[in-house]
């Protein structure tokens, strides 16, 4: 009983050193090598204000902003018709049979007709988590003529920048390319010739 009680002790000690205290001190060590990551991949304008996290979607209503997916999350309030919002993630946990589901939609698909989009799966469905930042590349370029009828910029300006703001497959081999809407845009404002 001594010896299975030391063996006890000894093994509470080695985990209580490799989970208290060294597994924390390896955490610290990661955040002060990738500070961007740690503090939550932050985006910044010109004047150091946080605008959002290149992590989490935001809602775009206005014709001059390329659209995020859908959310179910109900978003803070930002200031103006254009700005950007954040909030916290949730699932709607609606069958896709339910009547509530069908007719936002049904809304959803229609407001992209009316603005000339293909209304594609991503542009009309929610992700898992309700906050995903990527709209696919199709997404992306289904809306670049009306962002360059309303803004007067060239389709080729917005190609461009479409493809600066794709970000690949994780690890060259999972998941699919996807557009970081809030960098997308943000380099939509940053457009200096609307040629």
């Amino acid at each position: 009983m001594i010896t299975e009680l030391a063996i006890a002790i000894r093994s509470t000690l080695v985990f209580w050193v490799l989970t208290a205290m060294l597994y924390p001190l390896l955490i610290l060590i990661i955040g002060f090598v990738f500070p961007y990551q740690a503090n939550g991949s932050l985006i910044t304008d010109a004047q150091g204000q946080i605008i959002g996290s290149a992590l989490i979607g935001q809602s775009f209503n206005s014709d001059r902003y390329f659209w995020s997916r859908p959310s179910t999350t109900n978003y803070s309030e930002g200031e103006g018709e254009d700005a950007p919002t954040t909030g916290i993630s949730g699932a709607s946990n609606l069958a896709p049979s339910n009547p509530d589901l069908l007719k936002r939609i049904q809304a959803d698909a229609t407001k992209l007709e009316l603005a000339g989009i293909q209304p594609i799966a991503d542009l009309l469905y929610t992700s898992g988590s309700s906050l995903d930042p990527h709209i696919s590349l199709e997404s992306a370029t289904a809306q670049a003529e009306k962002i360059a009828k309303v803004r007067g910029i060239s389709p080729k300006n917005l190609d461009r920048l479409i493809k600066q703001n794709t970000e690949g497959r994780f690890l060259g081999i999972f998941g699919e390319p996807g557009v970081n809407v809030l960098k997308l845009n943000l380099a939509l404002d940053a457009l200096k010739s609307p040629n």
